[in-house]
């Protein structure tokens, strides 16, 4: 007797292991959990998938797939909008998966997976430079990397918007994003003055100051932490491993802090006070909602550029902390997030809240990735570069 399987049961169970992972982070699900929402047993799962690396791979591949697709058949800058948003809406956990997540595949896979979005890109620049030809090509590239991020924002809606407007709005923001001059000159009349271009920050001199080692030593843990948590996940960095960015033993490291995830949540809430600080008071001195929202906007890009370490650990390690930690770390966004909605739909009256949140999502994702991608990210222009392009999707410009 031949059993056969259902139709279409590998796509459901990518589906379902793709809103988990989305949803709860990579770490937090197993594969029981993803049988559960497929309605079969784990060893039913593991007879298509051989674990949970490659339903993640795979997860992020069908997504990737369509992209390609679509884009070896896009011609014009509102064909590849077209694609770009179709993809966003259709595959709305990709951008979370790509951002957050793949970074925990064996590195193979993870090289695999960059390559083919450098095709992509590359498929997207050649259409672009073709409508504008007086830009260069790392300039182009730029642009079509922001499009991808600014789209994969839609990610991080907690609730899904309708999908036909979703896509609208992320066609026009597509659109800002591929027009968005990068050789100095300003977006037309209705831009308004751009603000002075955030330069990338030089080391400052050191000064000598008298501080006890252990304070010191804490110090240097936490931004320690803040890197190798970022570029490795917190499950792949070792005590051992904290312990020698610093220059200390691996059990040294809990002089200073009870156990590894008590780093986690202090390295981070060392730096959500920072960004708070920082964006917040940016945005409180100015005057009026335009003024705090260009502000906030030029605070947010200098604090990004000095710190893509946290903002890519805050985006990938939240799901680690403990409950307590983690509530206030999501606490903090959803205060974060609704202030920038808040001044958005005040510059833009033609906003609503959900208009609003797809445009500040897209801003956040654009300069999270364009600090942290390289090799973009060491562009001398990248601050100013960022700034015309958050007035493009915030509705600045």
């Amino acid at each position: 007797m031949v059993v056969r399987r259902p139709p279409g049961r590998r796509a459901q169970i990518l589906a379902v292991a793709a809103d988990r992972f989305h949803r709860s982070g990579y770490h937090q699900v197993s594969m029981t959990e993803v049988a559960a929402g497929v309605g079969i047993t784990a060893p039913a799962l593991y007879r298509h998938f051989r674990g949970k690396p490659e339903l993640l791979d795979r997860a992020v591949r069908l997504g990737l797939d369509d992209l390609a697709v679509g884009l070896r058949g896009a011609r014009t800058g509102e064909e590849l909008g077209a694609v770009l948003a179709a993809v966003a809406v259709g595959h709305r956990p990709l951008g979370t998966l790509v951002q957050r997540d793949a970074r925990l595949l064996p590195p193979a896979r993870r090289a695999a997976l960059r390559r083919e979005l450098r095709a992509d890109v590359a498929l997207m620049t050649a259409v672009l430079t073709v409508e504008r030809p007086e830009l260069a090509t790392e300039d182009a590239e730029l642009l079509c990397w922001s499009a991808l991020s600014a789209c994969a924002g839609l990610s991080y809606q907690s609730a899904a918007p309708q999908p036909r407007r979703a896509g609208a709005l992320l066609r026009e923001l597509v659109a800002a994003v591929l027009a968005v001059p990068l050789d100095g000159t300003d977006t037309g009349p209705a831009a308004g003055p751009l603000p002075t271009p955030v330069p990338v920050p030089e080391p400052a001199p050191r000064v000598p100051v008298p501080e006890p080692a252990p304070r010191a030593r804490r110090e240097e843990l936490l931004a320690a932490a803040v890197r190798l948590f970022h570029q490795r996940g917190f499950d792949n960095v070792s005590t051992d491993q904290l312990g020698a960015a610093v220059g200390i033993s691996g059990p040294s490291v809990y002089r200073h802090f009870d156990s590894k995830a008590q780093l986690l949540a202090a390295s981070l809430v060392r730096s959500r006070d920072l960004l708070r600080h920082e964006v917040d008071g940016a945005i409180a001195a100015a005057d009026g909602p335009r003024a705090a929202l260009s502000a906030g906007l030029d605070a947010y890009v200098g604090f990004a550029l000095r710190n893509g370490d946290y903002l890519g650990a805050m985006l990938s390690e939240t799901e680690r902390l403990p409950p307590p930690d983690r509530r206030a770390a999501v606490e903090f966004r959803r205060d974060f997030l609704r202030t920038w909605v808040g001044l958005v739909r005040q510059v833009r009256p033609d906003c609503d809240a959900v208009a609003a949140r797809i445009r500040v999502h897209a801003l956040f994702s654009l300069v999270n990735d364009g600090v942290r991608n390289r090799p973009h990210s060491a562009r001398p222009d990248l601050g100013d570069c960022l700034l015309r392009l958050g007035r493009a999707v915030s509705g600045l410009s």
